[in-house]
């Protein structure tokens, strides 16, 4: 549970036009999310910033509201709690009738990883991660979604209209393997996102809503610090700021699904060529030298 409650809402303002846009981040404290608040601040958003870290939060939004004259506000919240999530969602659904500004964007980044094998994997570590990774991801969604929607109608927006409204939802490359042992679950999380994602993009269209799932590959953030560990090569990584700048383009033109960087585009097309018999084959076969490994 969070120290403070998402109701609470702690602000750092800048005079608000009603023509200004506001992005909610998610896991915005560190890696992938505070990038994404780096960069929104930068376009010109106003802010809500969401963490369980409420000191790097309220520090971030003190520093954005510093240097791109944006209002940034700190809602320090837990995501894998439900009455943290039920706030959230009450935010969410300001329609800009009340003191709250509306959300135009919402940027869907916190999540978990981790694994093992999963006879090994606690019980409420895996009911963890689905909660962060798929119930609260599609609980927020469903929010403001609705609410995104009833504004443009009120303001006869078309589909092509200015300004641009809808959601952002990170995923990973993982979610794209035939298999994923020792990620098994993570694994499964992230292709829920990515199809719920690019299904509910179709859905929302015509509306003009964009939907739209980011797929990264290796990124150096906190979660990674195992990965980076093994020393693998520079390639194998994409910079934050390039998911970032790149999955924000992707959704400002309607795509319902990006991977950022050339590395991962190529071995994305490259996973769609190879026949799943064959990739899960070697994946078992990897399974087993790691399990072998463990025992020696």
């Amino acid at each position: 549970m969070s120290e403070t409650e998402p109701s609470t809402e702690s602000a750092r303002t800048a005079p608000r036009s009603h023509s200004r846009r506001t992005a909610l981040v998610t896991g915005a404290s560190s890696g992938i999310g505070e990038e994404y608040a780096r960069q929104l601040a930068r376009r010109g958003y106003d802010l809500v910033l969401v963490a369980r870290r409420a000191q790097l939060i309220e520090e971030l939004a003190d520093d954005l509201a510093e240097q791109c004259g944006v209002s940034a506000a700190a809602l320090p919240a837990d995501l894998s709690d439900s009455g943290d999530v039920a706030r959230l969602e009450e935010r969410l659904r300001a329609d800009g009738t009340g003191d709250a500004a509306p959300i135009d964007l919402l940027v869907n980044n916190a999540g978990t990883g981790g694994g093992g094998e999963f006879v090994r994997q606690d019980p409420d570590s895996v009911d963890a991660m689905l909660d962060l990774n798929i119930r609260a991801v599609v609980r927020l969604a469903r929010a403001v979604l609705p609410v995104q929607i009833a504004r443009r109608r009120r303001a006869g927006l078309g589909e092509g209209d200015l300004p641009r409204m809808g959601v952002i939802n990170v995923s990973s490359m993982a979610g794209e393997l035939a298999a994923n042992p020792g990620g098994a679950v993570y694994g499964a999380t992230k292709s829920f996102v990515r199809l719920w994602s690019e299904s509910v993009a179709l859905e929302v269209a015509g509306h003009g809503v964009h939907v739209s799932a980011v797929l990264p590959g290796f990124v150096r953030t906190e979660m990674t610090r195992g990965v980076q560990r093994r020393s693998l090569p520079d390639i194998a990584f994409v910079a934050k700021e390039r998911i970032v700048s790149e999955s924000l383009r992707a959704w400002a033109a309607g795509r319902t699904s990006v991977v950022p960087g050339q590395q991962y585009k190529t071995a994305d097309g490259l996973l769609r060529l190879i026949p799943r018999s064959l990739f899960k084959t070697f994946a078992r076969r990897s399974a087993y030298r790691e399990v072998q490994r463990e025992l020696e």
